[in-house]
This record gives C-alpha cells, sequence and structure tokens, in this order.
C-alpha cells in the first residue's frame, strides 16, 4: 500500500507495508534506566481467591502497571513537561502524520568533559515541508535500548544547536537521548525552553520524544513519520515513532 506525500516542489511516494520502529518498549524490570526512575513493574490484579493471570489459574491476564514515561522508554513530551499548568501531551499533539529528516551526529567533547551536539555538527536542513527532525548520535550500538543512563551525564544539545531546529520549521524532535538537555543542569532546562520558545511565544504544539533507537541500517534522509503518542493525561506519555522510507 502506497501513499503520496507533497514536499516541496517533489511528490515523494511511501510505502505504508515497510514501516521502521523506532520505540524502545516498556517491559517489566527492564533495563532501561533514565533519571534513576524504578523500573517498569508489571503484576496481575488479585480480588480475593481471583488473579488476573492466565498462567496462575485466572480466566484472563489482567494486570497493573507502574512506570515512569520519561525514565523507562520511549516517550513524547508537550511544554507541559516544564510549565506549572496541566498541559497534557493527549491534548496537545494532533499531527500524527508528517515528513521528517533523520540525520546522524557524533557529540562533540567540550572542555567540561560533556559530550555535546553543536549548532555546527547538525547538517543543512531540507526546510520547507519537513516539521520534524530525527536525531541519531554515534556510536550507535544496540545497548542503547538497554542502557541504564542515570548518573552518566549522556550527551545533550546546546541550546544553539535547539534554535537551529526551531528556525528550520522543526516541530516535533526525536531523539535517541534521554533528555535534550543536561542530566544535571540546576534547572535550566535549556534546551527545553528554547524549542518550546517558552515562555514568551510558547510552541504548545511541538514536541519532544526522546529515549528513542534508530538502527544503523537506516540510512540518513527522509521519511514519512507516524507518531503514535498513548492517550495519557500527562507531560508525557509512552509512544512509537514509525518512519516509512520516502522516494
Amino acid at each position: 500500500m502506497e501513499v503520496t506525500v507533497k514536499h516541496a516542489s517533489r511528490t515523494l511516494t511511501a510505502d505504508l507495508t515497510a514501516g521502521i520502529d523506532l520505540s524502545i518498549p516498556f517491559e517489566h524490570n527492564g533495563k532501561l534506566n533514565a533519571y534513576h526512575a524504578a523500573p517498569v513493574h508489571i503484576e496481575p490484579f488479585k480480588m480475593g481467591d481471583w488473579v488476573g493471570e492466565v498462567a496462575q489459574g485466572g480466566s484472563v491476564n489482567y494486570r497493573n502497571i507502574s512506570f515512569n514515561p520519561h525514565g523507562n522508554g520511549t516517550h513524547t513530551e508537550c511544554v507541559g513537561h516544564i510549565d506549572s499548568t496541566i498541559h497534557s501531551v493527549n491534548e496537545r499533539f494532533k499531527q500524527f502524520h508528517c515528513v521528517a529528516q533523520l540525520v546522524t551526529v557524533e557529540p562533540l567533547s567540550i572542555e567540561n568533559g560533556d559530550l555535546v551536539i553543536t549548532v555546527d555538527l547538525l547538517p543543512q536542513l531540507e526546510g520547507v515541508g519537513v516539521d520534524a527532525v530525527i536525531i541519531r548520535t554515534l556510536p550507535n550500538s544496540e545497548d542503547k535500548r538497554q542502557r541504564n543512563y542515570s548518573g552518566s551525564n549522556p550527551p545533550y544539545l546546546h541550546k544553539d544547536a535547539v534554535l537551529k531546529l526551531v528556525d528550520a520549521g522543526c516541530k516535533h524532535l526525536i531523539l535517541d537521548l534521554p533528555s535534550v538537555d543536561r542530566e544535571e543542569d540546576e534547572g535550566k532546562l535549556l534546551g527545553h525552553k528554547a524549542f518550546w520558545k517558552y515562555p514568551e511565544e510558547t510552541r504548545m504544539d511541538c514536541t519532544i520524544t526522546e529515549l528513542a533507537f534508530i538502527p544503523t541500517s537506516v540510512k540518513d534522509g527522509l521519511y514519512l513519520l507516524n507518531l503514535q503518542v498513548s492517550p495519557f493525561v500527562n507531560d508525557a506519555a509512552p509512544s512509537r515513532p514509525v518512519i516509512f522510507p520516502l522516494g
């Protein structure tokens, strides 16, 4: 099944049977961790002698799940992440499909030892018609799917790099990192605030997706993005970015 996508002056096609899932699932006791979140916990519901677990004699599987969207898997967040007013990603996110550009960068080591994506590392972006940017960082090993980032000061984006994305028209940013910002930055959140133009000209309909994983076999370039976000009334929710090659 193919769809036609108009991008700038070009007409491109995407095969909807060739989707590439960029999400890392939320798994019981999974090893992926950021910001010291407790592991995902899934347990059967119990009521009297009845247990919601077929393996334990229950008629169906009926389980309670505890997790933190920011620390346990791929998630999408809205400006409510940094705003005192309740802004639900379910309320704010409405652009389920758009054209995305995938870029690969190797963070630069700066004087204090931090690994940072600087403005000069970002390649030229396609501009008109590209609403999303997907950033894959090097090295890109499979252990990103199960890495414990807590306390490790992972790579992050310099504020100027974020502003370059915003100026290029990026409304939805997808990263394979735990955060746009430094793990400990004294609450400055310069990258988040720059992306959402907060608080002066807040971009209420824009999102940041973190802890994604982009396989090495996927080439840089343009894709049709289907960003699937769970309907939680919260600043962030588990999500599944799926991309389709455009040609």
